[in-house]
């Protein structure tokens, strides 16, 4: 309301506002067309059906019907074209009123970076970066001193201790063989040795496993047998 009040004696207007003004002002012409439109559309369609009832039975009632038709038809023609014209000047103006935000948003921008890089140059980070670098080198040399073992003064020789260590396992295994040397000899159970005279006939061969004889059988004897059997039913065949 201030701003028409402004503008309508000659004060300075609010571009935005402007546009926006504009905006609804056309979109409101827009819906008045629309409306204009459907009623005369509605005429053309009355009109049309008019001249149709009175083709036959009154051509000058008809006629006269079709002449108002067709002025109804040229007047929806022209508010067409009116309102085709308006729509454009609505999607213009929505356009520029969006280009206007969107630099005045990125104008902004430009400001605020403007205002951060005024206090920030490439001298102040080279130099926040090497202080960075130097405290952390510091907090390093700390945590090493802390974590260094501490010996109490004392003096240590890998190479003495090594040698003690050699000496100290020496002597537990001279100790685990004297220990061993009194412990009796243990011969675990099983088959006792068999002399070679009494190896039964079937068995040709013998194997030896924990000082222990162990027979291998084989049926020598048993396949001499088989072969014998065979070789008389051969003979009483021939007879």
């Amino acid at each position: 309301m201030m701003a028409s009040f402004m503008s309508y004696f000659g004060g300075r207007r609010d571009p935005k506002q402007s546009s926006r003004d504009a905006i609804v002002t056309l979109r409101q012409q827009l819906q008045m067309i629309e409306k204009k439109e459907d009623y005369l559309q509605r005429k053309v369609d009355e009109e049309l059906k008019k001249a149709k009832a009175n083709a036959v039975t009154n051509k000058p009632v008809a006629t006269q019907a079709l002449k108002r038709k067709k002025l109804h038809e040229q007047e929806l023609d022209r508010l067409q074209n009116t309102r085709f014209q308006l729509e454009i000047q609505v999607n213009t103006l929505e356009s520029a009123s969006f280009n206007a935000e969107t630099m005045a948003a990125m104008k902004k921008a430009a400001g605020a970076l403007s205002d951060i890089h005024g206090t920030l140059n490439i001298e102040r980070v080279d130099a926040t970066m090497a202080e960075i670098q130097e405290h952390m080198q510091v907090a390093n040399e700390v945590s090493e001193a802390i974590s260094a073992p501490m010996n109490g003064g004392l003096e240590l020789d890998d190479a003495e201790l090594k040698a003690e260590l050699d000496e100290l396992e020496q002597e537990e295994l001279n100790e685990r063989l004297v220990g061993a040397e009194h412990v009796p000899v243990h011969h675990p159970a099983g088959p006792s040795r068999v002399p070679e005279s009494e190896f039964p006939v079937h068995y040709d061969r013998y194997l030896y496993a924990n000082d222990s004889l162990i027979a291998a059988r084989r049926p020598v004897a048993v396949e001499d047998d088989e072969e014998a059997q065979l070789k008389e039913l051969q003979a009483a065949l021939a007879m």
